[in-house]
C-alpha cells in the first residue's frame, strides 16, 4: 500500500472534518425505517416522506398494529413501496415481539430483523449508537476499489478489508466520511479530482501520470 490509513484519513478530514448522514432521524427506530426506505431511492426523497410517516407511526408498536395498506399509502412515492412496507411492518413487529419495541445494538441481533442486512445493521450501529462498524454501500465500495483498499466486489469482503486496514477507533469516522466522499467528490461519473484532497495518493491518477510520463 503506497499510503497508510492515517494518510488517507488526514486527507479525508480536509473534506469532512465532522461527517454526517444524509438521512434525517431522531432515534434508532427512525433510522431503521429510513434506511429500509432508502434502498434504490435517494436520501432526499426519503427525508420528504419520513416526517409524515413518523407523525403517523411514532413507534414500532404503531407500525406493527397498522394495516399494511395504510403503511403502503404513506410511503407510496418511493420505489418498491409495497415490498418496503412489508419489510418495515415485519421489522417493527419483530422489534415489538422480541425486543419490547427497542432496537438492539449488536450486529448479531440487528441482522435477525426482517429487512436489515449487514450494511443496514452497520449503518444503525455507527449512526444511531456511535459504535465502531464498517459501512459498505455503493459509494464506499467504489472508493475502496479506486484506492486499492480492496480488490473484491463482495461487500462482506470489502468490509473485512477495510476493517483490517483502518484502526477500529477510526471505523465510525470512515463509515460516515467515505460515504460522503464517494457521493460528493469521488463520484461514479465525473469525479471531482480538481478539488480532491486525496488526489496525491490516488492510484488511478498516479497511473495516469505514469502513463503520460512514459
Amino acid at each position: 500500500m503506497p499510503f497508510t490509513d492515517k494518510d488517507f484519513i488526514n486527507r479525508l478530514k480536509k473534506h469532512f472534518p465532522q461527517p454526517w448522514i444524509d438521512l434525517n432521524f431522531e432515534n434508532p427506530y427512525q433510522l431503521i425505517v429510513a434506511t429500509i426506505l432508502a434502498a434504490q431511492t435517494t436520501d432526499k426523497k426519503v427525508n420528504e416522506i419520513t416526517p409524515q410517516f413518523f407523525k403517523k407511526f411514532p413507534t414500532p408498536e404503531d407500525v406493527a398494529k397498522a394495516p399494511l395498506q395504510e403503511i403502503e399509502e404513506t410511503i407510496k412515492s418511493v420505489n418498491f413501496y409495497r415490498r418496503k412496507a412489508k419489510l418495515i411492518k415485519e421489522c417493527c413487529t419483530a422489534l415489538v415481539e422480541r425486543y419490547g419495541g427497542k432496537v438492539p445494538d449488536s450486529i448479531e441481533e440487528l441482522t435477525k430483523l426482517p429487512g436489515v442486512g449487514r450494511k443496514t445493521a452497520n449503518v444503525i450501529l455507527v449512526n444511531a449508537f456511535n459504535k465502531p462498524a464498517v459501512v459498505v454501500d455503493t459509494h464506499v465500495k467504489r472508493v475502496s476499489q479506486r484506492f486499492n483498499l480492496t480488490n473484491s466486489n463482495n461487500p462482506d469482503i470489502i468490509e473485512r478489508d477495510l476493517a483490517q486496514f483502518f484502526q477500529k477507533e477510526d471505523w465510525e469516522y470512515i463509515s460516515k466520511a467515505m460515504v460522503l466522499f464517494g457521493r460528493y467528490v469521488c463520484k461514479a461519473k465525473k469525479p471531482d479530482c480538481g478539488n480532491c484532497h486525496l488526489i496525491d495518493i490516488c492510484p488511478l491518477k498516479n497511473q495516469q501520470r505514469e502513463g503520460k510520463d512514459g
